[in-house]
C-alpha cells in the first residue's frame, strides 16, 4: 500500500471542501464532488448506503442532495493516519434555534486517499435518528422535491471497502 505525505492528503481534502462549498452555494452541481474520487471509488452514506464507481457517485450526489438547499456542512477537524483521513463536521440545517444556536448534528467521515488528489473511499457516519429529530424540531421543510433513498439500501458489510 503506497504511503502519501500528510500534506498531500490534506491538500486533496481542502479541494474537496472547496468543491463542496461551491455546491452548497449552488454554483456547481453536487455531482462535481465525484471528480475528487477514483473511477472505482466507494462512497457510503448512512441513509443511501453503498455507492460504487465515480459516475454512480456523481449521480448519487445530485439525487440525494436535491431539496436540501440551504443546508451547510461546516468542517471542524481532521486526523491523518497513513493513507486514511478522518474528519469531523456538522450537518447544519437552515435557520437558528430560539437560543440563537444552530440546528445541527455532528458527523464523521472516513476517507482513504489514493493519490493524484483523489480518494478511493469515503464513509459518512452520523445518527440519522438525531438528524430526523432536529429536522422535526426546527420545522424544516424541503425547498423542493426530496428524493428517498433506494430500497433496499445497499450496505457496507466490512470495515474496509
Amino acid at each position: 500500500m503506497p504511503t502519501f505525505r500528510r500534506e498531500e492528503i490534506l491538500e486533496a481534502h481542502e479541494k474537496l471542501l472547496s468543491t463542496r462549498d461551491r455546491a452548497v452555494a449552488g454554483e456547481i452541481p453536487w455531482g462535481a464532488l465525484a471528480d475528487m474520487f477514483t473511477e472505482d471509488a466507494t462512497f457510503v452514506d448512512p441513509a443511501w448506503g453503498r455507492v460504487d464507481g465515480r459516475e454512480n457517485i456523481r449521480a448519487f450526489m445530485d439525487e440525494s442532495m436535491q431539496g436540501l438547499e440551504g443546508w451547510e456542512f461546516p468542517h471542524e477537524w481532521e486526523m491523518v493516519d497513513g493513507d486514511r483521513l478522518v474528519t469531523g463536521w456538522q450537518n447544519r440545517l437552515p435557520g437558528t434555534r430560539p437560543d440563537g444556536g444552530h440546528w445541527q448534528t455532528p458527523g464523521v467521515s472516513r476517507f482513504i486517499y489514493a493519490g493524484d488528489g483523489r480518494f478511493s473511499f469515503e464513509q459518512d457516519l452520523l445518527n440519522m435518528v438525531h438528524v430526523f429529530e432536529v429536522m422535526k424540531a426546527s420545522g424544516w421543510k424541503p425547498s423542493g422535491r426530496l428524493n428517498a433513498p433506494p430500497s433496499p439500501v445497499p450496505r457496507l458489510y466490512a470495515w474496509e471497502p
